[in-house]
């Protein structure tokens, strides 16, 4: 895919670079526009592409660098009502009732890279949208994309294409002063995307979370939150509290925690003007050393920051002067300060608010205080309980890790200082040697580790966090991950479940996310867990015997296949039967039906660019404990029931009648039959 990305997009810019060397002159030499250059690299402006499976996909990006700017203008105390409507999954509106953009510089603003009024941080003082890059990387990566600026009685509208300007009018209105933009994302670029509901709610759920008072009416509804953080925490949790959430707003800093029972780890959701850092920062990381400090100090005895930690959830948003990211999608702090010139380190200003803030919440509420310390105490009892088993198994760990033989490492990790290719950085936890064996071989060695497994792990649901340290397989999972201490180690973006698509396999996903949502739920809660979708048929045929228009069609689309076959992979039923139908007459068909089957020069196309990742989330509404409980639980007898209750039995039909619907005489084909 990205291959042919890029040979479209130089095609469409003119561009060359297969010119042979000994023609290297003035005419190599080019200077892209700002426009041509976000189409030529548009992961430099907004990450991955995608096509709206997942919440960090590209076309999020886009929505969500629109309506940053609508946020800037509602801080700016103009306009309290944001409207966005997605239509038929694939375009979006945005309309606010603010200023509207400067009309006489409004082309400019919204075309040509490094435009903006926010540079001076006058008109904008606490913005995230600083670059002058969003709205020009979604005009430049739309099919079309139209923007209109209301002011005082008059309307400046635009009409771009591909980042071409293709209209521009101005007129009188009598609509409400504001901005309006339209703009459906490249189909070209972004293959086959859709915008899922379920991701855009949560973002503009997000942003009232932090604007408390505003109002964004999504499709008609109508979003907006009151109580902000606390009302973000009320809505994620899926965990009783041992006490109310604790709230606690000052200027440029909201705070809100809580613990729970029945949780290990720490849940924490972070934000910097607005912006949702998944990724955490330098503020997350003040926030967690110094709630810690400020509890025990309260209570004036030695208690591990682990074990005051542990079990909590909480929330903290904060406004920067010119906030620097690590990256242009802006999921992670990097600001030292909170101004750019100096001034009161970030570390400092959260650390001041909570030392004053929650110290004096705690002697006003003495009944909080209490909850908190038992709660303390319990994770003390729990952690030196199995001390003795976690050194052994540390050190056990340690020595394993010299030579790890069930971990085949990458060279680039998330955790990495620098690098470019961190959120790259990947793991597959494989079933058996068969299966990481062929991954092994055809994984890019750069950004992809293999964790092999020995059969079916162990069933973690019920059991307590010691299982983790006395199971050796478990030990050496959270070690090569490195989230004994929590997820800000992590060592891979994506940890990826990749087993059979049979009965077996699906029983080691379901014990594998059991594990992962029993001990490390933020794991998955932060979007780190996935699925790999392997195809379940290859169907292909020998070009002389397909269809003459197809095969012409097919070439075109793909004038590298300088093979004897067209080959098709499909991951579905659905998927096999147009295959069937485009290859046809009579092509190969093979059901795939373990990882192990598949040779590495084919498993590399499931894991290279075009790889079909389910990624694993999880909801409020998920209800995981009952889930879990009935799924994983002790309660055989009432799931052997549930099948035997609700099995369905097909009757074997007449030979004839079987004869006549299955497809002529295709041994593979029949061989589908017997194993579905």
């Amino acid at each position: 895919m990205i291959n042919r990305l890029s040979q479209e997009t130089m095609e469409e810019l003119n561009l060359n670079y297969n010119t042979p060397e000994n023609n290297y002159d003035d005419a190599n030499i080019i200077t892209l526009t700002g426009v041509e250059h976000i189409r030529l690299r548009p992961g430099m402006y907004i990450g991955r592409l995608g096509d709206g499976s997942h919440a960090e996909d590209g076309i999020y990006v886009l929505l969500k660098e629109i309506i940053d700017n609508s946020i800037d203008e509602f801080k700016m105390q103009a306009g309290k009502r944001i409207e966005v409507e997605v239509k038929d999954n694939l375009c979006v509106t945005v309309r606010d009732y603010g200023r509207g953009i400067p009309q006489g510089k409004m082309i400019e603003a919204v075309s040509i890279l490094n435009t903006g009024g926010k540079y001076d941080s006058k008109a904008f003082q606490k913005s995230i949208g600083l670059n002058g890059v969003g709205t020009k990387a979604v005009n430049a990566l739309s099919n079309h994309f139209e923007v209109r600026s209301y002011r005082d009685g008059v309307v400046r509208k635009a009409v771009f294409e591909k980042g071409k300007l293709v209209d521009d009018q101005t007129e009188d209105t009598t609509e409400e002063n504001g901005t309006y933009i339209f703009f459906q994302p490249d189909d070209s670029l972004f293959l086959n995307y859709k915008f899922q509901d379920e991701f855009v709610s949560n973002m503009l759920r997000n942003y009232t979370y932090l604007n408390t008072g505003l109002e964004i009416y999504y499709n008609g509804s109508r979003i907006v939150s009151r109580n902000g953080l606390k009302d973000l925490l009320k809505d994620t949790m899926d965990a009783t509290p041992l006490y109310d959430i604790v709230h606690l707003k000052g200027d440029d800093i909201e705070i809100a925690f809580t613990h729970t029972n029945q949780q290990y780890g720490e849940e924490y959701h972070s934000f910097v003007n607005g912006q949702h850092t998944i990724q955490g920062g330098t503020h997350q990381s003040a926030f967690k050393e110094h709630i810690a400090r400020t509890i025990k100090e309260f209570y004036g005895k030695n208690y591990e920051y682990s074990d005051i930690r542990s079990g909590i959830i909480a929330a903290i948003a904060i406004n920067v002067q010119e906030p620097q990211f690590e990256s242009q999608t802006k999921i992670k702090l990097g600001s030292l300060t909170m101004e750019p010139n100096g001034g009161i380190s970030v570390n400092k200003f959260v650390g001041d608010f909570i030392k004053t803030e929650v110290d004096n919440f705690l002697h006003k509420n003495l009944d909080v205080a209490e909850i908190i310390e038992e709660k303390i105490k319990d994770n003390e009892r729990d952690r030196k309980a199995i001390a003795g088993v976690t050194k052994l198994a540390r050190e056990r760990a340690k020595k394993a890790n010299l030579h790890n033989r069930k971990l085949r490492d990458c060279k680039i990790h998330l955790n990495d200082v620098k690098g470019n290719l961190k959120e790259d950085s990947s793991i597959f936890i494989t079933e058996g040697d068969s299966a990481s064996g062929s991954i092994t071989k055809s994984r890019d060695v750069m950004t992809q580790a293999v964790f092999s497994l020995r059969g079916k792990p162990l069933n973690s649901y019920g059991l307590t966090k010691k299982v983790v340290y006395e199971n050796e397989e478990f030990n050496l999972l959270q070690a090569a991950l490195n989230i004994e201490d929590g997820i800000d180690g992590l060592r891979y973006n994506k940890v990826i479940v990749a087993t059979d698509a049979d009965v077996d396999g699906m029983h080691i996903r379901l014990l594998m996310i059991t594990f992962f949502l029993q001990f490390f739920p933020e794991l998955v809660r932060t979007g780190h867990v996935y699925i790999l979708q392997t195809p379940l048929f290859r169907v292909r045929n020998r070009k002389k015997r397909i269809k003459k228009a197809v095969l012409e069609k097919y070439m075109e689309e793909h004038p590298d296949n300088k093979s004897d076959f067209i080959t098709m992979y499909c991951y579905s039923d659905e998927e096999r039967q147009k295959a069937i139908e485009m290859l046809g007459p009579d092509p190969e068909i093979t059901r795939f039906k373990g990882l192990g089957e598949i040779s590495p020069d084919e498993f590399k196309n499931f894991i290279g660019p075009d790889m079909r990742l389910e990624s694993v989330t999880l909801r409020k509404t998920d209800q995981v404990k009952e889930l879990l409980e009935y799924y994983m639980g002790k309660n055989t007898m009432q799931r052997q029931n549930f099948i035997i209750n609700n099995l369905v039995i097909e009757e074997d039909k007449p030979e004839e009648e079987e004869e006549s619907l299955s497809s002529p005489s295709t041994e593979g084909e029949s061989g589908i039959s017997e194993t579905e």
